[in-house]
C-alpha cells in the first residue's frame, strides 16, 4: 500500500473512533447485553399457533399495501425520470424536477406515513400513500440515471432523422432502459414489503402494527409469529423476483441474438 493510501485509512479510522465516542458506542455494553438476547429468544420459541391466521391476514394486507404503492409510485416516477434525464432535456427542465425528487427522497417512508396519518387518519391508506411517495423519489432517481447511461449512438441516430421526443423515448429510451427498470421495480416491491412491515409503528396499518404492539408489551412469543411470517414472505418474494428477472434477461438476450443474426 502506498503512503497516500495509509493516510486515507488512518483518517477513516480516526473519524470512526471519534464518531463512536460521540455516540457512546461501547462494545462492552453490547457484550453485557448478550444474555438479555437469550431471554428474548427463549420467549420467542414459545410460539402460539392460534395467532398464525391473524399473522397471515396482516401479511396479506402488507403485501397489498406494498403492491399498490409500488405500482402507483412507478407509474408516477417514470414520466418524472424522463423529465429529469440530462440527455433528454435542458437544465431548465431537469434541474427543478431533480430538486423536487431530492425533496421527496429527503423523508423516509415512516416520516411520510406520519404525515399521511395526520392527513387521512390511521390505517393502511396512510401507509400506501407513504410507500407511493418513497417509491416515486427512489425509482425516479434510479431510472433517470439509467437513462443517462444509455449509449448515445442509438439516441443520436434516431434523433438525426427528425423524430419527436416521444418517439425517441418510445423507440429507444424505454427499450434500452427496460432491464434496469424491471430490476428497480422488483427491488422496490421487495423493499416496500419490508418497509411496510414497520409502518404500523405510526399507525399506518400492515403487519407492523401487531409486531410493534406485541414488542411494546414484551410479548415476544406472539411477535415472533408475525416476524416469522414476514421472513417467509420476503424469502418467497425474493425467489419469485429472481425467477422473473432471469426469465426477462434471457428473453432479452435471445431477442438481441436473433436481431444480430
Amino acid at each position: 500500500m502506498t503512503p497516500k493510501n495509509n493516510i486515507v485509512i488512518g483518517i477513516i479510522v480516526a473519524l470512526l473512533v471519534i464518531a463512536s465516542y460521540n455516540i457512546d458506542a461501547n462494545p462492552l455494553d453490547f457484550a453485557e447485553g448478550i444474555p438479555n438476547l437469550a431471554i428474548i429468544l427463549e420467549e420467542m420459541i414459545a410460539v402460539e399457533p392460534k395467532y398464525i391466521p391473524t399473522a397471515l391476514w396482516a401479511m396479506f394486507e402488507t403485501i397489498q399495501m406494498a403492491f399498490i404503492g409500488t405500482v402507483v409510485g412507478v407509474v408516477i416516477a417514470l414520466p418524472l425520470s424522463m423529465l429529469a434525464a440530462r440527455n433528454l432535456n435542458s437544465k431548465f427542465v431537469y434541474a427543478p424536477i431533480r430538486a423536487l425528487l431530492a425533496a421527496i427522497r429527503t423523508f423516509p417512508s415512516i416520516l411520510w406515513a406520519i404525515l399521511f396519518v395526520i392527513m387521512v387518519g390511521l390505517g393502511p391508506f396512510a401507509g400506501v400513500l407513504a410507500v407511493i411517495m418513497y417509491t416515486v423519489g427512489f425509482v425516479a432517481k434510479l431510472q433517470y440515471e439509467s437513462i443517462e447511461a444509455i449509449d448515445s449512438d442509438p439516441v443520436d441516430a434516431v434523433s438525426s432523422i427528425g423524430v419527436s421526443k416521444w418517439q425517441l423515448i418510445r423507440c429507444v429510451v424505454i427499450p434500452e432502459s427496460a432491464p434496469h427498470l424491471l430490476s428497480q421495480i422488483l427491488y422496490m416491491f421487495d423493499y416496500n414489503v419490508r418497509q411496510t412491515s414497520i409502518l404500523g409503528l405510526v399507525g399506518a396499518g400492515g403487519i407492523g402494527f401487531y409486531i410493534i404492539n406485541y414488542i411494546k408489551f414484551f410479548e415476544y412469543g406472539k411477535a415472533a409469529i408475525f416476524m416469522l411470517v414476514v421472513l417467509v414472505a420476503v424469502l418467497i418474494i425474493d425467489w419469485v423476483s429472481v425467477k422473473i428477472r432471469d426469465k426477462f434477461i434471457m428473453k432479452t438476450q435471445h431477442g438481441m441474438e436473433v436481431t444480430t443474426k
